[in-house]
């Protein structure tokens, strides 16, 4: 007799082998897909810029760090820091101009794009404590270079349309975090700017990669008034015809409560939008306020904060400050990445890489696999296939250091969800689309897919969503 059917049989003894069966009926249906241990490697790329080339995955970030995967599963460390880089031939010397005007001995974030057979490195310096920041581009044959220094496109302090209006850092970009692409007319963009006066966007010219002329600093989208929001980068989605603007809110470092939110707009320059349809143009800081984050958390989609699988401490799995993020729309498999830089529960500011798969909901959108992609391919799944106890990850839009916590909720075989204190229910879409969870009064859209957890170290179910606020849920069953 099967392990399973003993077990249950033992828990049942008393009753009739009638009802014993019927209990034993509850166990979980096996799912198609097996997925064994993935077997991940890490690599450390802050601020990681995604981008492929051929059937490589590269991703790009500050300090020059660079890593590559054929896979997104099993990662190579190409570069460490700006002294480990083989990008330039001779980075200090090529270089030395950027390195003297931004105050710095090491670059932030950056971006690699290729088209027309070139690759376009936009590369940006900055001192850290003042708006000093250089944004510069350099082009090379081979995603790998050697790379030739093209110039500085842009400086803070030095786009001022009127040469007789001063600097204002507090309405006017950081020349930093870019992110370029090609807006389904085929305008070239960047996306830039963070703390200081916001989020910006430039038209750019493709024949030569570079800002078209006249536009200033370019087109603020949002922010101002030095709150923090950075790491902007701009997805399109053929299939909703949005373009999705992700961000960073909060602060960066393991105390900082850094989290990866999301708008959208029909328009490349928007005005972008949250799910509850509030305009990103209003976010803003007080005037002569600095870093207020309750002025800003209750705006965007919240795609990935701090939370922990583990219910009691010390806390080992889970992300914390998890953020500056890119996302990329795999031709070849038709899926959907989110990659970003996270620290971890316990480890202070030690950082890794960490791989998403995304979704989109019937109203258009976004949302990320509860654990990190293993290779693994959303399914059909029926009732029986989704039974269980899980732990369930639901996440304010609260900008804080605190980690988010697991609940428990039980799927029994008769469609019933209960979950301590709430109120719960499922609506199961068997056919691989959407399902609609209610926990209290909340009403979560989104999937169960099957993944490896490597914090349980097997295969199980999972389940990821967003309310009408845009607040998530993550939730993954128990093996045990």
């Amino acid at each position: 007799m099967k392990r399973w059917l003993l077990r249950c049989l033992t828990v049942v003894a008393g009753t009739t082998m009638l009802v014993a069966l019927a209990a034993c009926q509850q166990k979980p249906a096996a799912v198609k897909q097996k997925l064994k241990d993935p077997g991940f490697t890490e690599v450390s790329v802050h601020d990681p810029s995604i981008v492929k080339d051929g059937n490589t995955f590269y991703t790009f970030g500050s300090h020059m760090q660079m890593a590559k995967s054929t896979d997104l599963i099993k990662w190579t460390q190409v570069s460490n820091n700006v002294d480990d880089q083989k990008l330039f031939k001779d980075i200090h010397t090529e270089l030395a101009d950027v390195f003297t005007a931004a105050q710095s001995d090491t670059f932030w974030a950056g971006d690699i794009e290729h088209w027309g057979g070139k690759y376009y490195m936009y590369y940006c310096a900055c001192q850290g404590s003042n708006p000093t920041a250089v944004l510069g581009l350099a082009t090379a044959d081979k995603i790998t270079g050697p790379y030739t220094d093209q110039g500085v496109l842009l400086k803070s302090g030095e786009a001022q349309t009127d040469p007789n209006v001063a600097y204002d850092a507090t309405i006017m970009p950081n020349a930093i975090d870019p992110q370029v692409y090609f807006d389904k007319t085929g305008q070239l963009r960047m996306v830039y700017g963070s703390y200081s006066g916001g989020i910006f966007t430039l038209k750019l010219d493709k024949a030569t990669g570079k800002p078209l002329p006249g536009q200033g600093y370019g087109k603020r989208l949002l922010g101002g008034n030095h709150v923090r929001i950075e790491g902007s980068y701009m997805l399109y989605n053929k299939q909703t015809d949005y373009y999705y603007l992700f961000l960073s809110f909060g602060g960066l470092d393991a105390n900082g409560g850094y989290n990866i939110r999301v708008g959208r707009s029909k328009n490349p320059e928007g005005p972008f939008v949250d799910a509850q349809g509030q305009k990103f143009t209003k976010i803003q800081g007080p005037v002569g306020s600095t870093f207020d984050d309750k002025a800003i958390q209750k705006y965007g989609v919240k795609m990935m904060g701090n939370h922990t699988w583990d219910t009691k401490k010390p806390y080992k799995s889970g992300y914390v400050s998890p953020g500056h993020n890119s996302a990329i729309m795999d031709a070849k498999t038709g899926k959907t990445f989110m990659v970003f830089h996270s620290r971890f529960p316990g480890t202070g500011e030690a950082y890794e890489d960490r791989v998403h798969q995304l979704f989109w909901t019937k109203a258009g959108w976004p949302v990320a696999t509860p654990l990190r992609y293993g290779g693994e391919t959303i399914a059909k799944y029926s009732q029986k296939q989704v039974l269980g106890k899980y732990k369930v990850i639901q996440m304010n839009k609260t900008i804080t250091d605190k980690i988010t916590t697991p609940k428990s909720l039980t799927i029994s075989g008769n469609g019933n969800v209960k979950m301590a204190g709430q109120k719960a229910s499922l609506k199961l879409n068997a056919s691989g689309k959407e399902s609609e969870l209610k926990l209290g009064d909340k009403l979560y859209h989104g999937f169960f897919i099957s993944q490896w957890d490597p914090n349980q170290k097997a295969q199980t179910m999972g389940f990821t969503g967003t309310d009408a606020q845009g607040e998530p849920v993550l939730m993954v069953r128990d093996v045990k």
